[in-house]
């Protein structure tokens, strides 16, 4: 049996910064809010935080609850957890298929993210250009360049370690992400069309919930939260014991919403005060967006701090995924975790380098690994923690919850979750094929 860790994130506000640092990325500055506003507005908000509450908070907390008590990677907990409960140790596969899942989406999270950075530059240096792509992004090699950087950043971070690396860093990056989006909220909703975005968020469309909507509003809650891609089951092999899982899982679910929420109104009164298409999803961020701070007073600079924020979500998320990955890597393969970290940062940086001169690799790269893989890893993981994972244990380490809460948790992760990530996966397939 693998040796549990014995590292520990320093706080809870150090555990609490990494947690919704890994949570909050990319996704919840454009995919929430043009969901919400082409799904029904406030209904679709309903729904999503019905989901959060009743379906991703349950999970969240298993995951958590499964890496604290074992102290080891995804895979390892998974596995060894399974062994002491008189189960196939192919369970590790469970937290193997999380951990595999999120590392191809950082293989070209580099990518999408390097075009942030570039972004950011041109933004402070005032060379957005109406019409085409900033000078500093304009060819293949250059989006080469702005890949490697972020890639060598994340890299660097990691390599310092969990405290003087990650936790270091996240600690300073989390608050300072959060100042930086309340004040371009309130720029926006001052500069821009703040009744149009309100009404287009908020106000309730009942009649354009239909099934389908109602999947998309769960995906979009299960996977915001990252649960099934093993990175809070990997942040909780490091909590402190003594740590409430019920009440520190409640937060970052809490937390990641509503920067969800806030990024909304922080980019829909641009978009209606400057006549965009708010449908565009990634293309509104890179394309027109843009367009409309060349319009702006300070234009120039407000966008160089809108891609600062995009870059710093993008980059707690990041070490989080090569975390996990390397950890993993290090206790199945007894490599030392810098020679995993370097390995795993170098292979992530030739797939996304590839997908950057081919960019039909990063699409069907993105289609696998979060439409199909993600998905399955969130079935199995609500399956291992309802059915696998001795109940013993998954009450002392769910102690927070009253024994009434424990049986509905449990009833959740047996029948509920599985059900409706399931509808996610069959819906996203049916989608595509």
């Amino acid at each position: 049996m693998a040796t549990p860790t014995t590292e520990r994130w320093t706080s809870r506000f150090s555990f609490l910064m990494i947690g919704i640092g890994a949570a909050v990325g990319l996704g919840n500055l454009w995919r929430f809010p043009f969901q919400a506003g082409e799904n029904g507005g406030s209904a679709f908000v309903l729904v999503y935080l019905l989901c959060i509450v009743v379906i991703v908070y349950p999970v969240l907390i298993g995951e958590l609850a499964i890496g604290r008590h074992m102290g080891l990677s995804a895979v390892g907990s998974t596995k060894e957890m399974a062994v002491a409960a008189g189960r196939s140790p192919w369970w590790g596969l469970v937290g193997g298929i999380g951990a595999f899942a999120t590392y191809m989406v950082l293989c070209i999270y580099g990518v999408i993210s390097g075009r942030v950075l570039a972004f950011a530059f041109a933004g402070f240096t005032g060379t957005y250009v109406e019409g085409a792509m900033p000078a500093v992004y304009a060819t293949p090699l250059r989006a080469f360049f702005w890949q490697t950087l972020f890639m060598v950043i994340t890299v660097s971070i990691v390599l310092r370690g969990l405290n003087k690396g990650i936790e270091s860093f996240t600690r300073i990056a989390m608050p300072t992400f959060f100042v930086m989006l309340v004040l371009l909220s309130i720029y926006s909703l001052l500069n821009g069309s703040a009744g149009a975005a309100i009404d287009y968020l908020l106000s309730p469309r009942f009649e354009e919930l239909t099934p389908a909507i109602m999947l998309a509003a769960f995906g979009q809650a299960f996977f915001s939260v990252v649960v099934g891609g093993a990175a809070m089951l990997t942040i909780g092999s490091f909590m402190d014991k003594e740590a409430n899982i019920a009440n520190d899982g409640l937060f970052i679910a809490t937390s990641d919403t509503i920067v969800a929420m806030v990024a909304g109104l922080m980019i829909f009164p641009i978009v209606f005060q400057y006549g965009l298409d708010p449908a565009m999803g990634m293309g509104l961020i890179f394309s027109t967006m843009p367009l409309s701070f060349l319009q702006m007073p300070a234009g120039s600079f407000i966008g160089g701090l809108f891609f600062s924020l995009a870059a710093v979500g993008a980059l707690t998320s990041s070490i989080t995924m090569l975390l996990l990955a390397a950890v993993a890597v290090e206790e199945q393969l007894k490599l030392q975790r810098k020679t995993a970290v370097i390995a795993l940062g170098a292979v992530a940086w030739i797939v996304g380098a590839i997908s950057v001169f081919y960019p039909h690799l990063n699409e069907e790269i993105d289609f696998l690994s979060g439409q199909v893989i993600l998905p399955i890893g969130g079935i199995l993981i609500a399956v291992f923690a309802g059915w696998i994972a001795p109940r013993e244990a998954m009450r002392n380490e769910l102690s927070g919850l009253s024994d009434t809460l424990f049986t509905i948790w449990c009833f959740i992760v047996r029948y509920l979750a599985p059900l409706l990530v399931g509808g996610v996966l069959i819906l996203g397939l049916s989608a595509r094929f």
